[in-house]
């Protein structure tokens, strides 16, 4: 064995030592690396949208297996070292000109026809059992439920706003949901199919809440809707997604899913108060038909 064939061995094994050496003591941290993918979300769209952006990064994996293994792969076998000359016939051929360009156009088509069918399912709203409209202010979101009458304003909570406060003491990352608890939240029922329509008062915002993988942009004279079906009940959060102003992280979005006999429950408990309606006048009494006969 020659003396550079056992350096380049000896080298290999001791950086396989020391990349299993640092593999054990970096091992607990891949634990976090979840975070640097889509995460599936609670509602049918979310699932949809991460089922699509899986299918589109295997294939992009693959393209890129597929031309860098190539590019690897030519660039050691045939290294100007080992005496290889360049072949033009290769680089300036038609047919492999056509390949490459067809190729592309080809996967495009096949990634198309998924991306289209998901993109109109998120444009279709039809078959909505409940809606709700959100309005969006400087700086909080007002929602009205179409059906039921109900109607409140959400703003950020007193109890996560420790930012405006300055010098009191408190550190921003002991308070629990910092920045991302309302007054008053929005309550949805669990596998209904929720229509929210988006208007701004004032500026462009937008409505976003990742568990339910779906933003849209709330504009002032303009009607936007999108839609929820969550699968899973919980409180799950956002925030307004949009450069509106000087406050615009304090403008969170919290939404609760809820069983759909807690939702009625909550309905019945949060509609207006309406007023008495005023007795009815008495109908008129009939008058007595007149005798036929006379004695």
């Amino acid at each position: 064995m020659s003396n550079k064939r056992f350096l380049s061995r000896a080298l290999f094994r001791r950086g396989a030592i020391a990349a299993a050496v640092l593999l054990g003591l970096t091992g607990p941290a891949f634990a976090g690396w979840d975070g640097l993918n889509m995460t599936r979300g609670v509602t049918e769209l979310s699932a949809k949208i991460y089922d699509l952006h899986m299918l589109v990064l295997w294939v992009c994996v693959g393209i890129a297996v597929i031309v860098f293994g190539a590019m690897i792969f030519a660039m050691v076998r045939f290294r100007k070292s080992k005496g290889a000359v360049a072949d033009t016939s290769f680089v300036h051929s038609t047919k492999f000109e056509i390949v490459w360009t067809l190729a592309p156009v080809v996967i495009l088509i096949i990634m198309a026809v998924p991306a289209t069918k998901t993109i109109i399912i998120i444009e279709d709203t039809r078959n909505s059992e409940l809606t709700i409209k959100a309005t969006a202010y400087q700086w909080k979101w007002q929602y009205d439920y179409i059906d039921s009458g109900v109607n409140f304003f959400s703003t950020l909570a007193e109890s996560s706003n420790f930012a405006r406060q300055k010098n009191s003491g408190i550190d921003p990352n002991t308070v629990e949901n910092y920045l991302l608890e309302v007054d008053h939240h929005l309550v949805i029922p669990v596998d209904t199919k929720v229509r929210l329509l988006l208007t701004g008062n004032d500026v462009i915002h937008a409505w976003w809440v990742p568990a339910f993988g779906i933003k849209k942009d709330a504009i002032p004279g303009f009607v936007n809707e999108m839609w929820i079906k969550a699968k899973e009940t919980g409180t799950f959060r956002g925030q307004c997604a949009e450069l509106c102003g000087r406050d615009h992280g304090f403008m969170p979005i919290v939404v609760d899913v809820v069983s759909k006999d807690d939702f009625a429950h909550w309905v019945e408990t949060h509609k207006p108060a309406t007023e008495a309606a005023p007795d009815a006048p008495a109908a008129p009494a009939e008058a007595a038909p007149a005798s036929a006969t006379h004695s």
